[in-house]
């Protein structure tokens, strides 16, 4: 259901939309449906979304938004992305609330997952 005035979609660019679907279906369970040879949309993450075939990568070193994810079982979580070829831009560490760490996925993107556990 869409809600009036409220983040609906995001789309992150991806080197390699193949490598995309796969690290992210192996590690977070998320669906794809391609639209054309440079775009695919993703959906079970929590929002839903899409990757469009560009040589960019998104990273908060350069001001682009950081998208967080949430797991119960953090080092399970982390630990899965490795296995799947994503790297660990920053090690898990505590914040007030919980405690996260960073990863890039194998496009060079940047991501967070986050544990109140």
């Amino acid at each position: 259901m869409h809600q009036h005035e409220k983040i609906n979609y995001l789309e992150f660019p991806a080197k390699d939309l193949g490598r995309t679907k796969t690290f992210f279906s192996k590690v977070f369970g998320w669906e794809f449906e391609d639209y054309g040879p440079e775009y695919t949309v993703f959906n079970h993450a929590g929002l839903d979304g899409g990757f469009f075939l560009s040589e960019l990568c998104s990273q908060t070193k350069n001001g682009a938004v950081l998208t967080v994810l949430y797991s119960t079982q953090l080092e399970q979580t982390q630990k899965k992305i490795t296995q799947a070829g994503g790297e660990i831009a920053r090690e898990i560490f505590s914040f007030p609330g919980g405690r996260r760490f960073h990863f890039t996925d194998p496009n060079g993107n940047e991501f967070a997952v986050w544990s109140d556990c």
